[in-house]
């Protein structure tokens, strides 16, 4: 925690030329020309904004990214062999090769077989796009061992493994017995970002992987501020504060309804509220009935929204649920949206406007590494509602530029509720802008991001 800083000349909620004084790490004094003798920050005219939080990512599946091949463009099995084989040339003998990103495309489902025949040389697993699935090839098998007592081992009809795994991170992690990757690059970039907090979605979160955040808050890999959402039961440390209880949901594999409920009065007795991965129709309606039998309190979220309709609108507004979105999905994915998604789901892909006309609390967040981990990006997607080829993709959903900025301000405990401010007595978490914000959010983009502060201490600093 910082001593003591003095950041001049700031625009502060439109207000220009004021010093704002941070000390024991909150915001303590601003006004003009203050006086002081300690270090000082010069903001050179630029805003001085809340520091942004990212409602919903997965740091450690980001952190591993960086050590994978993308497969986010490889769209034939022409260049998903061409993104492996270059990879795996570039690798030491019987090194891991790990992909993420892959998507079948409308071909088949890749398995151990059609993964053996691209990479038969080194043990091999590779993520499909939407985080469910690892694909196996026949090396990483036999290195994972014996699969009989795993349930979520896809077999064939001869009682094979497939080497398609559903959901079985925690699982697979086990048997491979990796050291967890640094969040250090994870965290400074980030940083870079403007980024001063981070909810972490991943519902294997639990005691132990809840002491490798620990470990990493230490070691000072990470250093923003961070909650964890986890499946079940969590004690909350110095590190982390605990996040609502996650509920996974697959729209081909819908668990039992009754232990979903279950799941939520359990959550609600523990004083945390429930996250309902959904972002299939199917998955909100199985979410909203669940909700419905379990009784909706303030604070229960939605999370990704993927496809929400006009009636679903109302439901989620009658039960007073939250929505954590993704609205950088337009812009990445986009193009394939229009090519694949059927076209009366169109127009409902990623809502903003009409939730939040529906008096619906949305928030903001990238699901990263399954987006790109940039808020800025996810801004500028809410505004325009157009992909990367340049194509629109449900304009009536467009927000106005501070109602983007918007979903990322946030309380951890309230996304989508008020905007934190830049006020005296307020945590001195903090994003230094190089311009005045109507100038940054008319071209949203990280690089106007001059300075990152948590707790008074500055975590990044342009040049």
């Amino acid at each position: 925690m910082s001593a003591g800083l003095l950041i001049r000349d700031v625009e502060v909620a439109g207000r220009p030329g004021l010093d704002v004084r941070l000390a024991g790490g909150r915001i303590v004094e601003i006004g003009a020309g203050l006086a002081g003798s300690e270090p000082d920050l010069d903001g050179r005219g630029g805003a001085l904004i809340p520091g942004l939080i990212d409602h919903h990512i997965h740091l450690f599946a980001l952190a591993a990214q960086a050590a994978s091949v993308r497969l986010d463009e490889a769209v034939s099995g022409e260049a998903l062999a061409q993104a492996l084989g270059d990879k795996s040339a570039s690798l030491l003998p019987g090194e891991w090769l790990r992909g993420t990103g892959y998507h079948e495309h409308g071909g088949e489902l890749l398995d151990r077989h059609g993964l053996d025949r691209i990479v038969p040389d080194r043990p091999a697993r590779i993520q499909h796009r939407t985080g469910g699935l690892w694909v196996l090839n026949s090396a990483a098998l036999d290195l994972v061992g014996r699969t009989d007592d795993a349930p979520f081992v896809e077999r064939d009809g001869r009682g094979k493994a497939t080497g398609r795994i559903w959901r079985g991170d925690d699982w697979l992690r086990e048997r491979l017995s990796q050291a967890p990757p640094s969040l250090a690059t994870v965290s400074a970039d980030l940083a870079r970002r403007g980024v001063t907090g981070a909810a972490d979605a991943s519902v294997t979160n639990d005691q132990a992987q809840a002491a490798v955040f620990d470990r990493a808050v230490a070691a000072g890999q990470w250093r923003q501020r961070l909650m964890l959402m986890s499946g079940g039961a969590l004690t909350a440390a110095a590190s982390f504060r605990v996040g609502p209880v996650k509920v996974l949901l697959d729209d081909d594999r819908l668990p039992d309804l009754d232990l979903v409920v279950a799941t939520m009065v359990q959550a609600h007795a523990w004083g945390r509220s429930v996250a309902v991965h959904c972002v299939a129709a199917g998955e909100l309606a199985f979410a909203l009935a669940a909700f419905r039998m379990a009784g909706a309190r303030p604070g229960d979220r939605i999370e990704h929204g993927g496809i929400i309709h006009p009636p679903a609108t109302i439901e989620i507004a009658n039960l007073g649920l939250t929505v954590v979105t993704q609205p950088g999905f337009v812009a990445e994915r986009g193009d394939r949206y229009l090519a694949e998604v059927a076209a009366e789901d169109v127009d409902a892909l990623y809502p903003c406007a009409s939730l939040m006309r529906a008096g619906i609390k949305v928030a903001g967040s990238s699901d990263a590494p399954y987006a790109a981990a940039d808020p800025w990006g996810a801004m500028a997607a809410a505004i325009h509602r157009t992909t990367r080829g340049g194509q629109p993709l449900g304009l009536a959903e467009r927000i106005a530029p501070g109602a983007a900025l918007n979903l990322f301000l946030g309380d951890f405990d309230d996304p989508g509720g008020p905007p934190r401010q830049v006020q005296v007595g307020a945590a001195a978490d903090l994003c230094l802008l190089r311009a005045r914000l109507e100038a940054a959010l008319a071209a949203p983009d990280a690089a106007w991001v001059a300075a990152t502060l948590v707790g008074g201490e500055v975590i990044y600093k342009a040049g």
